[in-house]
């Protein structure tokens, strides 16, 4: 499916109806969920829908984005909602934009329908848009304040010199000729820029900084 589809089953998916059902059978208060549809700003060949209880915060989302796509070497990142921008350091407003902490819970800041840009890294930047596709009360269906609903299936490019699934790109090359940066293992084995390889793995921060994954869920 594609990621608009997905976001159409994901309504009235039988399974995840189930698994809402036998969720709402636990005890305690309901509390409100959004579902958020995040891709990368430049691309849709990278996506994940994610279900997120109002009582987490920007910070919790910054940490799951960080750990399934994004992080390398500890960079800074925002969120920025209307004037605002939500970072980890943040100044006291006087700036050419008002900055803020990521500790607010993002049921005092999500509707539905807003869409939300967000920056990992102000070198090599990966640009993302979060868009808040609706919301419901009822249980959370993991312990977790995010749970992970789907996300792209990935197929991985084939290697630019015989064809075969590839395993790494070459930072090197990726700046000179893209088209010819992408290797199968054997021939990452021979290539000159060896010192410049790095894994190619379902995410949209591939080849950029020193990214290698894993691109797993972080629970």
């Amino acid at each position: 499916m594609t990621k608009g589809g997905i976001s159409r089953h994901l309504k009235t998916c039988p399974e995840r109806q189930a698994t809402i059902a036998e969720a709402d059978k636990k005890r305690g208060r309901n509390k409100t969920l959004y579902h958020l549809q995040v891709q990368d700003a430049w691309g849709g060949d990278y996506w994940l829908h994610l279900e997120m209880n109002g009582d987490a915060t920007l910070r919790d989302l910054d940490g799951y984005l960080r750990a399934i796509w994004l992080e390398c070497c500890g960079h800074l990142s925002a969120f920025e909602i209307g004037p605002i921008v939500y970072t980890q350091l943040f100044d006291d407003g006087m700036g050419w934009r008002e900055e803020r902490s990521m500790n607010v819970r993002v049921d005092k800041l999500f509707t539905p329908g807003m869409s939300i840009p967000y920056e990992y890294d102000f070198g090599t930047t990966s640009e993302l848009v979060i868009k808040v596709v609706s919301e419901r009360k009822g249980k959370p269906t993991t312990s977790h304040p995010i749970a992970l609903m789907a996300r792209n299936n990935f197929d991985p490019p084939p290697c630019v010199i015989c064809g075969k699934p590839a395993t790494y790109v070459c930072a090197e090359c990726l700046w000179d000729d893209p088209s010819q940066a992408i290797f199968c293992d054997e021939h990452a084995d021979e290539h000159e820029h060896d010192d410049m390889l790095l894994a190619i793995v379902n995410s949209p921060r591939v080849g950029m900084c020193a990214y290698e994954g894993p691109a797993e869920p972080p629970y």
